[in-house]
């Protein structure tokens, strides 16, 4: 019997720091005594069509009976109160984020989907969030109690230090080409910086908002800078380790972040770090550790940029206090013991 249906929209293989989150727990799962079944669900979430969400139902209530399920958020939030309501086996709830905080809604489209999510997380026995930010956020906004709110952070694992190359700087950006990654506000800060030395790298999907990808590209063309910046697309996961590797700066311009993993995977590297401080970015990373810039700032972005830039000084300080903090961050085995303790404690 299977204690626990991992239901997940999609491709599991996608790369996202969601997706990769999923993964990661999934295949340490059996470690912590429970015994999970990946439930694929259709991949129109979260702006499901009817018959996907028909067949999500069908998926959840054919489950043995006693199976809890593990709903990821990226298709809970978005199922409708009636369908949430026809489900009949125990859920715990995963929010990576809020789907309604997602950047480049309506306010009418944000509004629904907050309390379309509000409705359903009412429904969930429990729910694994990313962040405390995240955990806050749910009580506060979508009247879920605190004592239903269980925090499992991402994991990180060990890294090679990054080498860098103490010529032109090689600045790296890693993130899905999505409005509230804000690689607008990014490409605006740089074109100010003509006349300083870097280079930049953007790794992440650019197939998930094909307008702001059309919209990124020409801003790129236009800014005077254009050939200094590539964006490569999805990439492996060992490639995307080589531009860790290879960078000298990480730089995260997000508006929000429901945690933030690509943050941590740049500790993990010693890499010195340009960040706002957009949802749990703000406690991601301290100012310890990164230079800390407002979200959608673009002066105040190439402000903290060209410090680095031009600052070996403070790069290296930033690099050291970023390495010693990666030697303490949560391990993938932690946030799995997390996941599999508030499962049993819910029916697994």
């Amino acid at each position: 019997m299977t204690d626990v249906a991992f239901a997940i929209p999609g491709d599991l293989l996608t790369p996202t720091g969601g997706y990769a989150y999923d993964r990661q727990v999934l295949a340490r799962l059996a470690e912590h005594g429970i015994k999970a079944l990946h439930l694929a669900l259709p991949g129109s979430f979260p702006k499901p069509t009817r018959g996907d969400l028909d067949e999500t139902l069908r998926l959840i209530n054919s489950l043995p009976e006693g199976t809890v399920v593990l709903f990821d958020g990226l298709a809970y939030g978005a199922l409708p109160p009636d369908v949430v309501a026809r489900i009949d086996r125990p859920v715990v709830a995963l929010i990576h984020h809020p789907l309604g905080l997602e950047t480049g809604l309506s306010a009418v489209e944000a509004a629904r989907l907050v309390e379309n999510e509000k409705a359903a997380l009412g429904h969930a026995a429990a729910v694994i969030v990313t962040s405390p930010t995240t955990a806050q956020l749910l009580t506060a906004d979508f009247a879920v109690p605190s004592d239903r709110i269980h925090v499992a952070e991402p994991g990180t694992e060990p890294a090679l230090r990054a080498s860098g190359n103490g010529g032109t700087m090689r600045l790296l950006a890693v993130g899905s080409i999505v409005p509230r990654k804000a690689y607008d506000v990014l490409i605006e800060a740089l074109s100010g910086l003509a006349e300083v030395s870097w280079s930049l790298t953007i790794v992440g999907a650019d197939d998930r908002a094909p307008g702001y990808t059309a919209e990124i590209r020409r801003l790129i063309s236009e800014s005077g800078v254009g050939e200094r910046i590539v964006v490569t697309g999805a990439v492996d996961d060992a490639t995307r380790d080589a531009h860790y590797a290879n960078a000298d700066i990480f730089v995260l311009a997000s508006l929000f972040e429901g945690f933030g993993i690509v943050l941590t995977e740049a500790l993990a590297r010693g890499l010195p770090i340009v960040t706002t401080t957009g949802g749990a970015a703000a406690a991601t990373v301290s100012g310890d550790v990164a230079v800390r810039v407002p979200p959608g700032d673009a002066t105040a972005l190439r402000q903290g940029l060209k410090h680095l830039i031009e600052n070996p000084v403070a790069r290296r300080e930033l690099a050291e206090a970023a390495w010693n903090e990666a030697q303490t961050l949560t391990r993938w085995d932690d946030t799995a013991r997390i996941v599999a303790a508030v499962l049993k404690e819910n029916g697994a």
